[in-house]
């Protein structure tokens, strides 16, 4: 029995899952949110108890001190030295991978040059890998890569059509993200259906402070929404998704701004944030439309419109769907986000949903579509973190 750390750090949150292997239980699980912003929460779930403490948690590494100062403190660990591995979710691995590693120098290296197509995530994954390694020395790291699993799209999905020699010279294609995410979903809802994964076709919607959909055929990526970096495909928390190139151009021109500049204005100050000039976060922006924000109903009515666009291309790619699943924050949590997508998408796509049931839909797995509906809709909790603690396993030998 080994214990193996499972560490899954997003552009503003860090969860966790501390698992004994190979039995898969997991000893305490948890997260810390709204990293960055004025006020985080931490929250740990240990022995059927949740507690939650709010706190500024101004960066990543605070949030793991955070972390592994409670599993002392609480007595999940007697010592960090009982942790015998840890895997972490990295977004982007470019040219470099295209499965899970365990983590030497070269690895980092390679990371760290790829920082410059995943901004907001690659430098805080190894803000977390340093801070886990200098808490845990002896240990072995895994990387487990997002963009592995959309390594199976064929060039007319991965290419975009700008000179081709962009893609033979520096690799400029679409990578993705968000894949051991969109792998689990896959074969969990294949487990439910009790079906081969090899004979579905489904549409995963990863909705989240970070997005993406992706459409795949008998378990196999055929297409997914995020570019060369997640700065692309449908409106997120904080970035604008695919927009017009001359946007760029324009703006850049107006405002007199440098490249990196209109990085930070993508990324950081567009998509729901830009839009409703509120927050990233979706949570503060229903409660604006509770209230009749106009800026508010703009800013989901702008992301259901990006959302059902999507789908609605990879229904047509894929010629028949068995299977729609929602998950990560948005997609597990809130109803309200998942109502106005289906509604947009009901008749053309023949779906018949408890609307009812959604509403009450918070966090678990549940089928709220009606048998009369062509395609199956599933809610499902994501769970990349099971998943990167058996490559952990694996990959380490432990």
């Amino acid at each position: 029995m080994s214990k193996v750390i499972s560490v899954n750090s997003g552009s503003s949150s860090l969860k966790f899952q501390l698992f004994d292997m190979p039995s898969e239980e997991v000893l305490t699980s948890g997260q810390a949110e709204r990293i960055g912003l004025d006020m985080g929460a931490f929250t740990i779930k240990f022995n059927g108890e949740k507690e939650t403490i709010e706190l500024p948690i101004p960066n990543h590494k605070v949030a793991v001190d955070l972390l592994l100062e409670k599993l002392t403190e609480k007595g999940i660990v007697k010592d960090l030295a009982e942790i015998k591995g840890a895997g972490h979710r990295i977004v982007q691995g470019g040219a470099y991978f295209s499965e899970s590693v365990v983590v030497d120098e070269d690895v980092v290296n390679k990371v760290d040059e790829l920082c410059e197509l995943a901004p907001l995530h690659n430098p805080a994954h190894l803000v977390c890998y340093k801070a886990f390694k200098e808490a845990l020395p002896e240990i072995g790291h895994v990387f487990v890569f997002d963009t592995a699993f959309h390594q199976t799209m064929t060039a007319e999905s991965y290419l975009f059509p700008v000179p081709y020699d962009w893609y033979t010279q520096y690799k400029i294609r679409r990578y993705g993200a968000h894949g051991t995410s969109h792998w689990y979903v896959n074969r969990r809802v294949a487990e439910i259906m009790e079906k081969p994964v090899e004979s579905l076709n489904m549409i995963t919607c990863h909705l989240g402070n970070g997005a993406s959909i992706s459409a795949i055929e008998n378990g196999k990526v055929i297409n997914t929404s995020m570019g060369l970096t997640p700065l692309g495909g449908i409106m997120m928390g904080t970035r604008s998704g695919d927009i017009d190139p001359t946007v760029v151009f324009y703006m850049m021109k107006k405002l007199q701004c440098t490249p990196d500049e209109m990085d930070t204005f993508l990324n950081k100050r567009s998509g729901m944030l830009g839009v409703s000039g509120i927050s990233s976060d979706a949570r503060d922006i229903q409660a604006a439309v509770n209230e009749n924000n106009d800026r508010a109903i703009l800013t989901v009515n702008l992301y259901t419109n990006r959302v059902v666009n999507v789908v609605g291309g990879y229904y047509m790619q894929l010629g028949h769907v068995d299977a729609m699943v929602f998950t990560a924050g948005l997609g597990e949590n809130d109803a309200d986000t998942r109502e106005r997508i289906l509604k947009h998408l009901e008749e053309g796509m023949g779906l018949s949903i408890d609307y009812e049931l959604n509403k009450t839909i918070h966090g678990k797995e549940c089928l709220i579509s009606k048998p009369d509906s062509k395609i199956a809709v599933y809610v499902i909790p994501t769970n990349e973190e099971l998943v990167i603690a058996r490559d952990t396993v694996r990959l380490l030998g432990i």
